[in-house]
């Protein structure tokens, strides 16, 4: 029986389709972003992205026709081939479909955490999977750079809301003290008039009573001038840097109140003399009270961070919202203590706002915008010239 002339010209496109296909498969393993492995059902690696390759640092060479679990850290190393043989047999999805964090190994031994998706592909009778390998590194570095940020803030903003309480308290309390002194002092003198056993006794009463008060004015005072002395390391710092890391920590829950964040920084103004921690706390409460006014109501959510100069040596930083203002009353003594606009605020984070503007130097005011909503400025002293040498 004669064999059909077509044959060959069928082997030959059909071979010339698989080339095609595998060279199609090669470009994308050679310009997908993430990290790509494919392996057969036996868990062995038919291929590998360029990327994988420069994430696990192997060579193609040395992964291809390997058991995958050769980039697994354990327990996943020794459990692969168990899940695999599971998957083929009951077809249970476990991970297929469903990314999950993991942790991979390099060449050099070292782990690093990794969020895994899979996708399954069967050709014929042979199944393939797919891994989609994403580098955690970078985002676990940032996540713990935030929760540090935050600590940072909130000991320093507990510190300093203690430090205001205790200040204001002790200025309030002090002037009572004093009047409750000189009255036992006054009573104690016309007692020396009188006579008597009892007057005696009332009279050393009397007297211990007021040592007692002068005492706790005297301890008052202590509290005081600790509290003004604070603890503040100015340093040359950069304002971006420093904007940026508050933002970051101030931010959180923005995108969920609609609020859209514009950043309108001066190149030129890099440089300032301040103590990191500070100056982020007052960006943070700056920030965060105007999120929480717009959160309040309004169709326009809209905040607006920026940096002007302000003469030769100083930089103002403000902080615009549009929400619903504030009244010329409350204005008027807003950086006092114990002043606030919240329901459940104490009135303490603009008074401590200024105490940390005004000991860098600076000042800290607000106005009204016209078109709604407040700013609120600050200024800190700019370093330039030969003082830019002072960076670490």
């Amino acid at each position: 029986m004669p064999v059909p002339t077509s044959m060959p010209q069928d082997l030959e496109s059909l071979t010339a389709a698989l080339k095609a296909a595998d060279a199609r498969l090669q470009s994308i393993l050679q310009t997908v972003p993430d990290a790509m492995i494919i392996i057969d059902e036996q868990g062995r690696v038919e291929s590998l992205s360029a990327t994988a390759e420069r994430l696990f640092g192997y060579a193609k060479s040395e992964v291809v026709g390997r058991n995958v679990d050769m980039l697994m850290a354990s327990p996943h190393h020794e459990q692969h081939d168990a899940y695999l043989k599971r998957y083929l047999a009951t077809r249970e999805r476990r991970i297929i479909g469903i990314g999950r964090v993991v942790t991979g190994r390099r060449k050099d031994g070292s782990t690093f955490p990794m969020h895994l998706t899979v996708g399954e592909l069967q050709s014929a009778d042979r199944h393939y999977f797919t891994g989609f390998i994403r580098d955690l590194t970078d985002q676990q570095l940032t996540e713990s750079r935030l929760r540090e940020l935050q600590s940072e803030v909130t000991h320093m903003s507990r510190f300093m809301a203690l430090g205001e309480m205790a200040s204001t308290l002790a200025h309030e309390i002090n002037q009572p003290l004093t009047a409750i002194a000189n009255y036992l002092k006054g009573s104690r003198r016309l007692l020396e008039r009188m006579a008597g056993e009892e007057a005696g006794v009332l009279r050393e009463a009397i007297g211990k009573a007021a040592d007692q008060a002068l005492r706790a004015g005297a301890i008052i005072r202590h509290l005081r001038e600790f509290v003004a002395r604070g603890e503040s390391e100015r340093r040359v710092e950069s304002l971006p840097k420093l904007i940026e890391d508050a933002s970051t920590v101030a931010l959180i829950g923005a995108k969920e109140n609609a609020v859209r964040v514009s950043f309108r920084l001066d190149p030129a103004l890099d440089l300032v003399l301040a103590d990191r921690i500070q100056i982020q706390q007052v960006l943070v409460n700056l920030i965060r009270n105007a999120i929480e006014i717009m959160s309040e109501g309004g169709q326009r959510r809209e905040l607006d961070i920026a940096t002007t100069s302000v003469g030769d040596d100083m930089v103002e930083v403000s902080v615009a919202d549009t929400g619903t203002g504030i009244t010329p009353e409350v204005m008027a003594r807003l950086f006092q203590p114990f002043v606030t606009t919240k329901h459940k605020g104490m009135g303490l984070g603009l008074s401590i706002c200024r105490t940390i503007v005004e000991a860098h130097g600076g000042k800290i005011w607000v106005d009204s915008r016209q078109d709604g909503g407040t700013i609120f400025r600050f200024t800190l002293r700019a370093v330039k010239g030969e003082e830019k040498s002072l960076v670490e």
